[in-house]
């Protein structure tokens, strides 16, 4: 900190200031004009006498305390005029929301402690630099936000709000936080209630504007189509510019690419660092090590590893990598196999072998019960009552179409869905396969280079939909969610029946990839994704705070859900025997059981980017609607003003000098 002076007067006023202290004086050199008195005796009035002595024009200036009090005074008074201050740190503004980022990220160990410790000791320090009647609140923030403190100016309150924000293993979203913020702080927001009687500051109970302290290392998204109005953003970064990670973002189970009835395990690693890094990695199966390897991933790059099962029906399989970096919450990562649910699957075709053939195959016959019928089974009371009851999960219309959508997963073959949502464009011949969507679980493992497709009806796709196959002709394969349902169509005919140039009726081929080794797979794929057999949370896919749809043996059961720690969660299923459970903060392996028996069990992982990705930013900057924030790792700088002390000062002297001068006369 250092001094700094401001003028307040000007140079005529400067200069009548100027002229007081001489004057002041000249008052004590001035001979003394006085009145005669008539007295009885002079020796009762030496005093008076000794003073005659020496009342010449000009005297000597005898020391006087009155006069050295009048002088320091005014003194006082023009540097009180100056307006002196200290250059120091302060916060600007009397009413404040402190936001502390409680996210996975924030469990680094780059600084001293973690970021949380770190971001929770520099939230405690602004709190102690803010001035009498300051109010602040206190929010920690993940993809959820959470009021720790409604506003108050309670100092002790604040700090032990800030003290109980506790890590979690949830990603970052600012845009929750922020519309809590903004919703106290606005002008025109809801006024905020609180029943704490310490949260009592000028303005607890109103919406006005404040200052928006961001404690975080920044690691989420921006936020889009948010206006800030009279909040002031003050971000604070966190974290050192050379932290290093390694973090696991990928971990699935799924068949051998060459052996269909083994399984894979499957990880990604990527690396966040500066440098390259060798990591090794070990699989357990139900805690006992199977497989172990040594990966090496160079500076931001990613690598993957591979391991073989077997035939691997059931089991937890844990991954974990060996690192010395600074965060660890993403070096484990779980999968849990479940043996397959036979999915119920109903094939309407007037004769359709190849596609008969490999449903029945063993390995199909080992993950759906395929039921075979007619297009005249479209029209009979058995097919509506087994769609009204939902009594299959997959429904393949081949060259034909119900009259409306059932209540399943469904694929069509040559025709288009019932309804508005789908469309055709004109038959091409011999069109040419350019690109397949491998990421989609349907496609994964086809190759498609030696499929020879004989013609074709490109597809127009719904808006939501997905193109799985592309031709140079437009799609001939896609995808489109219905509700809670999805809905495939293929733009060509497998077989069709037709007749010959000398008029007799035939079956004829409409492509030769029947005849190639990825259609068998696809038609696992098939029975493995739009069957249901697939299971959402085997492949570990579940996220902190994700919800998931837990199955109960009947309507209003009761289930309860066991944590990596052990807390236990009981809750009871709705009418249609499911429970929407949302308590996934926990990173491991949960267990559900009913009745004392195990239903399922189901794993959360991070696999977030984002998150993994800890070092900051070089110039550390957030955006905010439209607005741009930089990082602020210094406290704001302001004038400290201390005139008001040396007035204070000089009131004192005043009352001094009043004092000495009263008891002089009195004597």
């Amino acid at each position: 900190m250092w001094p700094s002076l401001a003028n307040t007067l000007s140079w005529w006023q400067w200069t009548i200031l100027a002229i007081v202290p001489p004057a002041i004086v000249a008052l004590y050199f001035l001979k003394l004009k006085r009145k005669p008195v008539e007295v009885p005796s002079t020796y009762l009035w030496l005093k008076s006498i000794e003073d005659l002595h020496v009342n010449s024009i000009w005297q000597r200036l005898r020391r006087n305390l009155l006069l050295l009090l009048q002088l320091l005074l005014l003194l006082l008074v023009a540097i009180a005029l100056l307006r002196p201050s200290w250059r120091g740190s302060t916060l600007q503004g009397d009413r404040f929301i402190v936001m502390v980022d409680a996210s996975a990220s924030m469990q680094a160990t780059d600084v001293a402690g973690t970021r949380l410790n770190d971001a929770k000791r520099r939230a405690n320090e602004m709190v102690d630099r803010m001035k009498s009647g300051d109010v602040a609140m206190v929010i920690s923030f993940t993809d959820t936000a959470k009021v720790e403190q409604p506003f108050t100016d309670n100092r002790r309150l604040l700090h032990r709000a800030i003290e109980a924000i506790a890590p979690t293993q949830r990603p970052t979203a600012l845009g929750e936080a922020l519309k809590v913020a903004s919703g106290l702080a606005q002008p025109g927001g809801s006024p905020q209630s609180t029943d704490d009687p310490q949260a009592t500051g000028p303005h607890s109970a109103e919406s006005l504007p404040a200052d928006l302290y961001i404690f975080s290392d920044g690691r989420f998204p921006p936020v889009a189509d948010f206006s800030l109005g009279y909040l002031k953003p003050i971000f604070q970064p966190i974290g050192d510019p050379e932290a290093a990670n390694v973090g696991i973002v990928a971990f699935s189970v799924g068949r051998n690419e060459a052996r269909t009835y083994e399984s894979q395990a499957y990880a990604r690693l990527e690396n966040f660092g500066r440098q390259d890094v060798e990591v090794e990695v070990e699989l357990r199966l139900d805690g006992r090590l199977i497989n172990a390897d040594t990966v090496s991933i160079a500076a931001g790059q990613h690598a993957g590893v591979k391991f073989d099962l077997g035939e691997l029906d059931e089991g937890v399989l844990h991954l974990a990598a060996s690192t010395s970096d600074n965060l660890r919450v993403d070096d484990e990562a779980y999968a849990v196999v479940t043996p397959p649910r036979p999915a119920s699957v109903l094939l309407v075709t007037p004769g359709n072998e190849p596609l008969e053939f490999a449903l029945k195959s063993d390995a199909a016959q080992k993950y759906a019960n395929v039921e075979v019928k007619g297009p005249d089974y479209l029209a009979t009371d058995q097919y509506a009552r087994a769609t009204a009851g939902r009594a299959f999960d997959l429904v393949i219309y081949d060259r034909c179409r119900p009259k409306s959508m059932p209540p399943a997963n469904t694929l069509f073959i040559g025709q288009l869905p019932p309804g508005k949502d789908w469309a055709a464009n004109g038959q091409v011949a011999m069109p040419q396969v350019i690109d397949i969507e491998a990421a989609h679980p349907l496609m994964q493992w086809i190759d498609l280079g030696d499929v020879i497709l004989e013609e074709t009806t490109p597809l127009v796709v719904p808006r939501a939909g997905t193109t799985l196959i592309d031709s140079d002709a437009g799609p001939v394969l896609a995808i489109a969610p219905r509700e809670s349902f999805e809905d495939a169509v293929l733009g060509f005919r497998i077989v069709y029946q037709d007749k010959d140039e000398q008029g007799n009726s035939g079956v004829f081929v409409g492509s030769n990839w029947h005849k190639r080794a990825s259609f068998p797979v696809f038609v696992l794929n098939l029975l493995d994704y739009l069957g249901g057999s697939r299971d959402a949370v085997r492949t570990g896919s579940v996220r902190p705070g994700q919800p998931i749809d837990i199955e109960a043996p009947a309507p209003g059961g009761k289930i309860s859900v066991k944590s990596p720690s052990g807390d236990i969660t009981k809750d009871k299923a709705d009418a249609s025997a499911k429970l929407d459970f949302t308590n996934t903060d926990e990173l491991g392996v949960y267990e559900v059981e009913a009745d004392g028996k195990l239903l399922r069990r189901f794993a959360v992982n991070l696999f977030d980017p984002t998150e993994s990705n800890i070092p900051p930013q070089a110039e550390p900057v957030i955006k905010i609607g439209h607005v741009e924030v930089t990082g602020q790792s210094h406290r704001d700088v302001a004038r400290q003003e201390t005139w008001r002390w040396i007035l204070l000062a000089g009131l004192a002297i005043l009352l001094l000098e009043w004092y000495i001068y009263n008891r002089r006369v009195s004597l």
